[in-house]
């Protein structure tokens, strides 16, 4: 994970510096933005790595460290943060995509209290865009949309389906039990674990955010969180997912 996040952003970066790239947009992730306790991070809030959880966040955080190196060392960078991006399209699934897909197919019986920040995908896609054509070399941008507790997202659901949304709320030290024992048994089994520890760890934060600094200054304006979600359940739905 380190080798391609860290190694491989930073040779990109020097084969963009020595072909004379005019631009380059470096994909970052919401997971490198500063969260604030009942309120919303955005590109200034203080964060390091010791606040990343888990291999991933720390790898793409140190890829965005290397990213803003170049930037310094006269490259001309731009970092954009894509915060949970669901829509049409999510082939694999995401995680975020699993979980709409747990609720449409019924497996989905609680919840636990956290919160996101929704965007689509259609949405984050065209915000690079506006990053490459605006955004100034050196800058991060935060390409977000809106911020739901996980209630709110499953309620959304609901309201798009006619589905009934979980009612349980479970206690996070319950669920990071139940991701515990899922975590050992995919690695006896080889599967990948449906409930990755580091998520549930990472679920104790509300991973809220601002993209107002995207809207200023890249003329970034996404769909509400609910225009996402229903062209990813239109999309699994057409596509034989559930």
């Amino acid at each position: 994970m380190y080798e391609s996040n860290v190694g491989g952003t930073r040779n990109i970066l020097e084969a963009a510096r020595k072909a004379g790239a005019e631009r380059v947009v470096y994909t970052s992730t919401v997971g490198c933005i500063g969260f604030v306790k009942d309120g919303l991070g955005d590109e200034t809030t203080p964060v390091t790595l010791a606040d990343m959880t888990g291999h991933y966040k720390r790898s793409k955080w140190l890829a965005e460290q290397a990213a803003l190196d170049a930037a310094r060392a006269g490259l001309p960078v731009v970092i954009v943060n894509p915060t949970a991006p669901v829509g049409a399209h999510d082939v694999k699934p995401t995680p975020t995509g699993r979980t709409i897909l747990d609720f449409l197919r019924g497996r989905m019986p609680a919840y636990v209290d956290t919160g996101l920040n929704i965007v689509d995908a259609a949405d984050a896609a065209e915000g690079h865009w506006l990053a490459c054509e605006h955004g100034r070399p050196g800058e991060r941008y935060i390409l977000g949309s809106e911020n739901l507790t996980l209630k709110q997202i499953f309620e959304l659901l609901s309201s798009i389906t006619g589905l009934p949304a979980p009612r349980i709320r479970l206690p996070w030290f319950v669920a990071f039990a139940a991701a515990a024992a899922d975590t050992l048994r995919a690695e006896i089994t080889g599967s990948p674990p449906r409930a990755p520890l580091d998520a549930v760890r990472m679920a104790r934060k509300k991973m809220w955010v601002t993209h107002a600094k995207a809207g200023r200054e890249l003329g970034y304006s996404p769909a509400p969180a609910e225009t996402a979600l229903r062209r990813a359940v239109e999309w699994f739905q057409a596509h034989g997912y559930c």
